[in-house]
């Protein structure tokens, strides 16, 4: 343990000399009081500025699509023009923007399409989790997750297929980063479907063992590099990350609580709708904003950044409980190691997102499950976090005793909701919540950015229901680890049909699908035979027959 302690400590202190925080700056537009004069401080006109943007290519084929547009030029921060051209008549929209540097004369940027309201598509270096996109962390934490669990006497097995999917959600990443969004929608489809059918495949019933999957190093050594992980982890967030919406809106919920005021329809106009959310993710952010109190803007939000170490630390302990009771403590080690390896769960946290916490509850109620009670508690603050994890509830149901669950996740429910039902109301909470979620465009998802499938969508989504209300009963004998790999499959099914997906919800649902593709068959390096004592849950459950 002091080896750990002093590989945590070397970790952190590498990483606060390696990245350097960068604050955020304040980006207004101003209207020029002439376009034929240049402002103060600047060398151009806005007739000169709009000059040198009208002769744009890509502008010029988008004006052509729309007879009759015009523009307006305003002064931008960093001594530069932005141009937006316009659609004329009924329902008139900005349709292509235009930068052009105020020093130089030339264009420095120039969007169209999604591009032009969604700033975040842009690919803007460090937008989503700063330094963690950087190649000498991501490619070797690729790396890394992949290897402990290659087999060199069978190279060629399906878990090795597996992880190469999950990290295979990278490479429509990259071409987001690149703000190539037309690849990097389309790419995240194909591990989604392929993860959709591993883990239903994985839920049959089985007559016959699988193969062992035996680790490449001992155990000992994963929780070595597990500690030695999560310390650089945390010491890049508190160094090197920013709070992205999702953070800024946890922190504004909590003081909100706290201090008695409304919840829903009232968040500050930069972050109009960040009362999106169910009450207990706001709740999960009180502790920190009260310990970190808010200072009323969008500054660097400590709190923020407190609360998303904390659900990565949460998810990576709670991992460890589950394996260890599923099936002994290599598996324990293995699933936080894997957690912590794992580049994209690096990526919400540097994000200081609330994502984690849902991963965090998806596992508690695995780790709960032999308990109905606390399982129904449980998914009810799961689904009141992020709502897609309420479709985990047929299934969580009818693990064992539907009933005490009901009754469990009622009262929690009807506990979580009070600040919606007693505040703003039921009416204010629903159009801020679901009705916005389901209204919203987003070009990140095939279905925002095609905009055209509206049928198509509707039966995915249709199709992601059934699949929640059918894995309820079949199979109908199951233990923890097939409640994991059905678990897994709703949520990704729920993902497949979103108009607005983000790669921060892959975390969703990567610790049931490492349950679910380790659960049964790993090994220590060092154990002999193919396979393993049951842990104290596997010995309990009783085995998966045919339905």
């Amino acid at each position: 343990m002091r080896l750990a302690a002093r590989i945590a400590a070397v970790t952190a202190a590498a990483a606060l000399a390696l990245v350097v925080a960068t604050p955020a700056r304040a980006d207004d537009l101003v209207r020029p009081a002439r376009l034929d004069k240049p402002p103060p401080g600047y060398r151009m006109t806005g007739d000169q500025a709009t000059a040198v943007a009208d002769k744009v290519p890509k502008i010029v084929r988008e004006r052509r699509k729309h007879p009759g547009s015009f523009s307006n030029v305003f002064e931008k921060a960093g001594a530069r023009w932005q141009v937006s051209y316009y659609s004329r008549g009924k329902g008139s929209k900005e349709i292509a923007q235009v930068y052009v540097s105020d020093d130089t004369g030339r264009v420095t940027e120039a969007w169209t399409g999604p591009q032009v309201a969604w700033t975040m598509a842009r690919g803007y270096p460090g937008a989503f989790g700063r330094k963690a996109n950087a190649l000498y962390l991501w490619i070797p934490l690729c790396v890394l997750f992949v290897l402990p669990f290659v087999d060199p006497r069978r190279p060629f097995r399906l878990l090795h297929a597996d992880l190469l999917v999950l990290v295979g959600f990278s490479a429509s990443l990259a071409f987001f980063n690149h703000g190539e969004i037309g690849w990097s929608v389309p790419l995240a489809y194909p591990p989604l479907v392929y993860l959709l059918v591993r883990m239903l495949a994985a839920a049959r019933p089985r007559r016959a063992p699988p193969p062992p999957v035996r680790l490449l190093v001992p155990a000992a050594w994963l929780a070595i590099a597990l500690v030695f992980l999560l310390g650089f982890r945390w010491a890049l967030t508190v160094a090197n990350s920013n709070v992205i919406d999702v953070g800024y809106a946890g922190v504004i919920g909590a003081d909100k609580l706290m201090d008695g005021t409304r919840l829903y329809g009232s968040f500050p106009s930069d972050n109009e709708h960040g009362d999106t959310y169910a009450p207990a993710n706001y709740y999960a952010y009180v502790p920190f904003e009260q310990a970190l109190p808010w200072s009323g803007r969008w500054d660097d939000l400590p709190a923020a950044h407190a609360a998303a170490i904390f659900f990565d630390a949460l998810t990576a302990l709670l991992l460890f409980l589950l394996g260890r009771r599923v099936r002994g403590p290599t598996l324990g080690i293995a699933l936080a190691y894997a957690w912590a390896a794992f580049p994209f769960s690096l990526y919400a946290l540097a994000s200081n997102s609330n994502d984690s916490l849902v991963a965090a509850l998806v596992v508690l109620a695995l780790l709960v499950a032999e308990r109905p009670v606390a399982r129904g508690a449980v998914t009810a603050l799961a689904g009141l976090t992020k709502f897609a994890p309420l479709a985990l509830a047929p299934v969580m149901a009818t693990y064992r005793r539907p009933v005490w669950f009901s009754v469990a996740f009622a009262v929690t429910a009807g506990v979580v909701m009070l600040p919606a039902l007693l505040g703003a109301g039921p009416h204010v909470f629903w159009d801020r919540t679901l009705a916005f979620q389901g209204e919203r465009g987003s070009p990140f998802s095939i279905w925002g950015f095609r905009g055209n499938l509206d049928t198509a969508q509707h039966v995915v989504q249709g199709a992601a229901v059934v699949l929640a209300l059918a894995v309820a009963v079949v199979p109908r004998r199951r233990d923890v680890v097939t409640l994991a790999a059905l678990s897994a499959a709703v949520l990704v099914a729920v993902q497949l049909g979103v108009t607005h997906w983000f790669y921060l919800y892959v975390v969703w649902f990567l610790p049931p699908v490492m349950l679910t593709l380790l659960g049964r068959s790993l090994l220590d390096r060092g154990e002999p035979g193919a396979s393993a004592a049951p842990g104290p849950a596997a010995a309990r459950s009783s085995p998966p027959v045919p339905a």
